[in-house]
């Protein structure tokens, strides 16, 4: 099966199935946050626009990429997110990579966005859909990002119908220039990352979710779907 790699400037058509990958951080966030109770997650195009929409919607919660900034609740860190109490809350979410990609094919029939965290159930997912080729959204560097590639390879390893040893593609994220600019963040004691940021984004199957994004009134809405696995039909 011919899947795609692909970056945000090469998308010219729109994929029949597209897997959005950002692992530092934006779908690492995203699961954390699902798993802290939220509801769903709103993909905004702007800052502008995730302002708007938490303020016209009560109890929305808006986070965005960098340092803390007005308006915002908390911002685009694993480490962050996992201490928050999110039940049953909306998040809208915009950063520079992952919801950018997601809302380039967010009218594709079926989008689901990844991180290492949830790439064993997006899997699972694909495979029971019987999706056929992946396009698969290459977010950060234009296409080029070694965290976000390994994170698709492996994924397209397992849809291939092989068991993959997952140390090597962690090692290339581990190695890679975003998570080099993680760590040199936290050194320089900079707002809006976590000491935990990168270790967080380099876990494996921590969730046992895919998260799917549809449209829902004009808005491309992100929401986690639990996807068994499987072992409980073995034999």
């Amino acid at each position: 099966m011919n899947h795609r790699f692909v970056g945000i400037p090469e998308l010219t058509d729109v994929p029949r199935v597209a897997v959005v990958i950002d692992v530092m951080r934006a779908f690492t966030v995203a699961a954390w946050a699902f798993s802290r109770g939220a509801e769903r997650i709103v993909l905004a195009s702007s800052e502008d626009e995730a302002l708007a929409l938490r303020e016209s919607h009560a109890g929305w919660l808006a986070l965005k990429d960098g340092a803390p900034a007005a308006g915002f609740d908390t911002v685009n860190s694993p480490g962050l997110i996992r201490s928050l109490d999110l039940t049953g809350r909306t998040v809208v979410q915009k950063t520079t990579a992952g919801t950018v990609g997601a809302l380039a094919v967010a009218s594709s029939p079926l989008v689901l966005c990844a991180s290492f965290v949830v790439a064993g159930a997006t899997a699972r997912f694909l495979k029971s859909e019987g999706s056929g080729p992946v396009t698969f959204v290459v977010t950060g560097d234009a296409g080029q990002a070694a965290e976000d590639l390994a994170c698709a390879e492996y994924i397209g390893r397992h849809l291939a119908g092989g068991d993959a040893e997952v140390a090597p593609y962690l090692q290339r994220a581990r190695t890679s220039p975003a998570a080099a600019d993680l760590a040199d963040g936290v050194r320089r004691g900079y707002q809006g990352v976590h000491p935990d940021d990168v270790d967080l984004c380099l876990e494996v199957d921590t969730f046992p979710f895919a998260m799917v994004a549809r449209q829902e009134n004009a808005l491309t809405v992100l929401r986690p779907l639990e996807v068994p696995d499987g072992s409980a039909d073995a034999g």
